[in-house]
Formats: structure tokens, C-alpha cells, sequence
């Protein structure tokens, strides 16, 4: 009689064991892979700021002068006096003269064809870390901008000019008066005209550019807040959204408040330094360098850092 060979078969425990083993391979994998992915999406960020730089020193050789944060009256790359904002005046610095030409520079930045514009999302100006934001599709009334509703979504921004400190919310934590309207401002402000020569405490330690992500949806210490209202930084053609350093409450839900509000960074999103990045936030400076700076960094810090010609004597890690 021929023999019939025998199949041996998976056991049930046998097949149990198997899965288990997968499943633990998968979560040594995912911390790692997660890992690769802030690293690049990091790494895609700090190089976006750093076109932003150039950019802006293309500005600043045609012009003579860095960009306002926003313009509410003639100027540099503003001829007609309109509300606009510095990242419409980088359109053909950063390889989008389509976008240049739909925006029009004789009418604010809500008017005309200058919604369309707005609506087209530009890579540069938005971080890969950035979680989904929704589309804003209307704002509240922010004088002279109406009440609108936008005929289509409007394109985010990740990055903001920072315009300064504020002295009320950083004179408390330096225990007097150092900060006053004479040297609070940064590079960027409300109608400035600022030269290289201007930035006296140093183009390497003095900031322009800050990532304030994911806006204008609002987050407190890493979760969203969508029941909160921002009018602020609605797109990247918002003339609005720059913002002064406050220092924000260890739970993110306040700004400014003294001594209390020690927090340089990542508490709120909302008008101060924020990011997805894993423990600090990127910061660009005047002279184009990108740096990661770290949440412990102390507020006061930071504020030296926010200014172009206080005389600050600044050392940090």
C-alpha cells in the first residue's frame, strides 16, 4: 500500500504566538517611524523659513528696508496706503508671480481679486507639522475689514512677523521698567522701515520670523479649542496677524497676565510662539539663520531676542 505523507498543520497557540510577536514589532516600529516623520517635518519647516529669509533680504536689497509686519499707510511695496500684510509684498521673491499678479495692490487685502489670491494655498508659508485645520470660509469685523463671508476657503500661514514685547507683560518678570515704546520693537512692526543698520543688538540675535501655527483655529498646550474664536492670522494675505510677545499661563489659557504668564512658547497659538514640533518651536533671524529654540527657554529670553535695539546682553543655550 502506498503511504499518504502527513501535513502538520499551524496549532492554535502556535498562530496566537505569531500574532503576538507582530504586534510587538509593530509597536517598537511606530514610535520610530513617528519619530522620522517630525524629523522631516521639521526639517521641511526650518527649510521654509529660511526661503522666507531670503526672501526677505530680497525685499530689504530692492527696497532699502525690511517689510512692515502690515501696512496701513503708504510705503516700501505699498504705494497706495492699503492694508496690506508682508507676506503679499514676498509674492515675487518666492517664485509666485501668478499669485502677485492676481493680487492687487490698489485696494486692501479682502477686496477685489484679492480674495482669490488669498485662497490659493503656497507650500512655503505653511508647516508640514501643522495638524488639519479646517477652512475658513467667514471672519468677524475687524476694523475697517467688514464682517465677511469668503466665496472660497482661504489659504493658512504657519509663520508670523513678531512686532516686539510687550512692556506691561515683560516688565513683571525683569522686576522694573526696562522695556518702554522707544525699544520694544522688533524688526518687523506696524508701518516700520526698518534698515540692516537699524538692528543694533545684532542681526544673529535678533528674530523676525516666529512659527504660530494651525491658526485661526485656537490651541491650548496641544489641543484644539475650536468653541474659541481667533480673528487673527485668518490667511496668509491677513495683514492682522502679526503679533508682540506676551508670555502665555502654564495651561495656555492666558497671555500676559505678569509674572504668572512665564511661558515663552507652545501654551496658545493665539498671538504668541507656537508649533507641532516636539519641544520647542523654530525661530528665523535677521540674519537668515533658522535656530530651534526650547520650550525652558525663559521668557525674558526670548524677549531679548524679540527686540532689534534694546542693547540686551543675551546668552542662552
Amino acid at each position: 500500500m502506498r503511504r499518504i505523507p502527513s501535513c502538520r498543520a499551524f496549532t492554535l497557540i502556535e498562530l496566537l504566538v505569531v500574532i503576538a510577536i507582530i504586534a510587538i514589532l509593530i509597536g517598537l516600529l511606530l514610535p520610530a517611524v513617528q519619530k522620522v516623520r517630525g524629523a522631516a517635518a521639521r526639517a521641511s519647516c526650518l527649510n521654509n523659513l529660511k526661503q522666507l529669509g531670503i526672501a526677505l533680504h530680497h525685499f530689504h536689497d530692492v527696497h532699502g528696508v525690511f517689510p512692515a509686519s502690515g501696512w496701513t499707510m503708504a510705503g516700501p511695496g505699498n504705494p497706495a496706503g492699503r492694508y496690506v500684510g508682508w507676506r503679499p509684498l514676498l509674492l515675487p521673491y518666492v517664485e509666485q508671480e501668478n499669485v502677485q499678479k492676481l493680487y492687487d495692490f490698489t485696494v486692501h487685502w479682502w477686496e477685489g481679486t484679492n480674495l482669490a489670491a488669498a485662497s490659493v494655498p503656497i507650500r512655503l508659508f505653511v508647516c508640514p507639522a501643522t495638524p488639519e485645520r479646517g477652512s475658513v470660509t467667514a471672519a468677524v469685523a475687524k476694523p475697517p475689514r467688514p464682517a465677511m463671508t469668503f466665496p472660497q476657503p482661504l489659504a493658512p500661514t504657519d509663520y508670523e512677523a513678531i512686532m516686539g514685547v510687550q512692556p506691561t507683560s515683560i516688565n513683571p518678570h525683569l522686576g522694573n521698567s526696562f522695556y518702554n515704546s522707544a525699544n520694544r520693537f522688533a524688526v518687523m512692526s506696524r508701518n516700520s522701515r526698518v534698515r540692516m543698520t537699524d538692528i543694533t543688538d545684532g542681526t544673529s540675535s535678533t528674530i523676525m520670523v516666529v512659527e504660530a501655527a494651525a491658526r485661526p483655529l485656537v490651541y491650548r498646550n496641544g489641543r484644539p479649542h475650536p468653541h474659541l474664536s481667533n480673528d487673527q492670522g485668518i490667511s496668509w494675505a491677513d495683514s492682522e496677524g502679526p503679533f508682540s510677545l506676551d508670555g502665555a499661563s502654564a495651561d495656555g489659557q492666558q497671555e500676559g497676565c505678569g509674572l504668572p504668564c512665564s511661558r515663552a512658547m507652545n501654551g496658545k497659538n493665539d498671538n504668541e510662539p507656537y508649533s507641532f514640533h516636539s519641544g520647542g518651536a523654530q525661530f528665523l533671524f535677521a540674519d537668515g539663520h533658522v535656530e530651534f529654540l526650547r520650550e525652558s527657554l525663559p521668557l525674558t529670553t526670548l524677549a531679548a531676542l524679540c527686540t532689534r535695539a534694546a542693547g540686551e546682553v543675551v546668552q542662552y543655550d
